[in-house]
């Protein structure tokens, strides 16, 4: 079977008899590993033409042999004939030669770097919310389309991605509001304020709608919907504040004839009956690495076949400091609980590939659980 096809398969009734594997956030796992995945200079991730980027997602997905791919945008045909990298002795600069503009560029810092504190505005009113978060234009796919922005998505899908399972990201509303009041902010909202927190969701679905609809038009069959710290709010606040606008998300992937995949960070804790509630076709969570256990046969437990599981291999202990015969034995632990869910499975790891991970070692999740998943 393709990758495409064992995913397809795991959201089937009968399930999948081989199992997929997969990591989460592939964007991270690029950017810490660039010079061990291709010998491209850093700054040819940056380059606007199709061809380019086309070389450089073939030569990736080939080195990782896991089986899924998110799907990039990129710039429009009229903006990419006139965009050119330009190195020079003082750095990297992206040129815009219709109007001039040039953009110094720098190397993404392995690990990301750290993240500013910033400070986040004042919004305790209606009026703020709205100033900030400005509703997104009506989705016209037929002119998204039209000026470009598919052309790397198609190119892949129709060359080295055909066989493999092609996803989008999304973020649920009230995690969106994180970026708007900041942690502290956000929690303290969600108590105090519960109707302000309400209308920037509303705001935020919006956006993340809008999201959905440029992931089906890129060719995404699957949109994967990131949900941090949420574990830290009490179940009825999950379920005023959060439950009902990740279910109408849910439903507007479900419109355009996509999946689901939900992944709430943390601790399920008390909110196992509202994680399934929600409607999401698959379910992918943490490893219990922060003070909580995850198992995944209780996971499976649980779920009981309701929807898809993905695996949460741990990616410190396990991928990364596990021997060969530890990280055999965990892919082997998860796929008989996966076996258990009515082989509705995909093989994952609960986190980001760090990154001292070594290329390889990820090469070799991949083929292990390829081996093994057959059942």
């Amino acid at each position: 079977m393709t990758g495409r096809e064992r995913i397809e398969a795991a959201f089937a009734p009968e399930g999948t008899p081989e199992v997929a594997a997969v990591i989460c956030y592939e964007d991270i796992f690029i950017r810490d590993h660039w010079h061990a995945l291709t010998d491209a200079p850093w700054w040819q991730q940056f380059a606007p033409d199709v061809d380019t980027q086309l070389a450089l997602h073939r030569q990736i997905a080939m080195r990782t042999g896991q089986d899924w791919i998110t799907l990039p945008s990129c710039g429009t045909r009229a903006w990419r004939a006139q965009a050119e990298l330009q190195v020079r002795p003082e750095g990297v600069f992206l040129v815009e030669r219709g109007t001039g503009h040039e953009q110094r560029l720098e190397e993404p810092p392995i690990g990301g770097g750290l993240i500013p504190e910033g400070e986040f505005a004042s919004t305790d009113t209606i009026e703020q919310v709205d100033a900030l978060i400005a509703p997104p234009p009506a989705f016209d796919v037929q002119r998204y389309v039209g000026e470009g922005r598919t052309d790397l998505a198609q190119a892949i899908l129709a060359g080295f991605g055909a066989e493999l399972y092609p996803i989008a990201r999304v973020s649920s509303p009230l995690w969106s509001t994180y970026g708007l009041w900041g942690f502290g902010g956000m929690m303290a909202m969600i108590a105090t304020r519960p109707d302000l927190v309400r209308h920037a969701c509303e705001r935020y679905l919006a956006w993340a709608v809008h999201g959905v609809a440029q992931a089906a038009a890129l060719g995404a069959r699957a949109v994967w919907i990131e949900e941090c710290m949420l574990d830290m709010i009490s179940p009825a606040a999950f379920a005023e504040l959060n439950l009902p606008f990740l279910q109408r998300l849910i439903e507007a992937i479900r419109s355009h004839g996509m999946r689901s995949i939900y992944y709430p960070t943390g601790d399920p804790g008390r909110k196992w009956d509202l994680l399934l509630a929600s409607g999401a076709d698959a379910l992918a969570l943490e490893e219990g690495k922060k003070g909580f256990a995850i198992d995944i046969a209780e996971v499976v437990e649980r779920v009981g076949g309701r929807c898809v599981v993905l695996g949460n291999l741990d990616a410190v202990g396990v991928l990364q400091d596990g021997s060969e015969q530890d990280l055999r034995a965990e892919i082997c632990r998860q796929l008989e609980a996966g076996r258990r869910n009515g082989a509705r499975f995909v093989m994952s790891i609960g986190s980001p590939v760090t990154p001292d991970t070594p290329v390889e070692r990820v090469r070799l999740y991949c083929d292990l659980v390829h081996e093994l998943g057959r059942w």
